[in-house]
């Protein structure tokens, strides 16, 4: 079954696409705040397909992504009990959030970099720095470094790559996708 081979066509579509910097604007702010999926799906293809325009693409990520992050830090702030059922005992978050506090008590301002430029869920940890009043400046700073180490990083290796790891992709998507899936499954099932 070719299903991601399809999937594949339609993202490099939609990352060629004139709305996709808003796209993906709108992505990396939510992403950083309280959406799962990471903007680097979209950030990807669309300095895979426009790499011209990469450096650009990874500048507004960042920066979309720190505002966003500012305000997964202003709900940990100020709106907390909103959040509460979600990383109380039981919650869907509960563990990441127990291992965010303990990252912060550990490492401090270095768990936003951390989380930042890691697949670990970056909208944990503003949110965290915010319930436990991290200052905000280096927050903020820390959030910048992180992100756009992460973000441009993906956006040169995918724009020098360009067009053969285009095509290296589409011959391989489906089973690339087939083993992710599998994996998913395992993880799942041994955990």
């Amino acid at each position: 079954m070719r299903i991601f081979s399809l999937l594949y066509n339609r993202v490099m579509a939609w990352s060629r696409h004139h709305h996709a910097p808003w796209y993906l604007g709108g992505l990396s702010f939510a992403e950083s705040s309280f959406f799962p999926i990471p903007p680097d799906v979209m950030l990807a293809p669309m300095s895979m397909a426009k790499p011209r325009q990469a450096w650009w693409f990874a500048g507004l990520t960042t920066a979309t992504s720190v505002l966003g992050g500012l305000l997964g830090y202003l709900i940990g702030y100020f709106a907390f009990e909103l959040i509460t059922p979600l990383v109380s005992e039981g919650g869907f978050y509960a563990e990441p959030f127990a291992k965010a506090k303990v990252w912060f008590r550990v490492w401090g301002v270095w768990a936003i970099f951390i989380a930042g430029f890691s697949p670990i869920p970056y909208k944990i940890f503003t949110i965290s720095a915010g319930v436990l009043h991290m200052a905000l400046i280096p927050f903020l700073i820390a959030s910048a470094v992180g992100r756009g180490a992460r973000f441009f990083l993906v956006a040169a290796f995918m724009a020098w790559s360009g067009k053969q790891m285009e095509s290296t992709l589409r011959a391989y998507v489906d089973r690339i996708g087939w083993i992710t899936v599998l994996l998913v499954v395992l993880a799942i099932l041994l955990r």
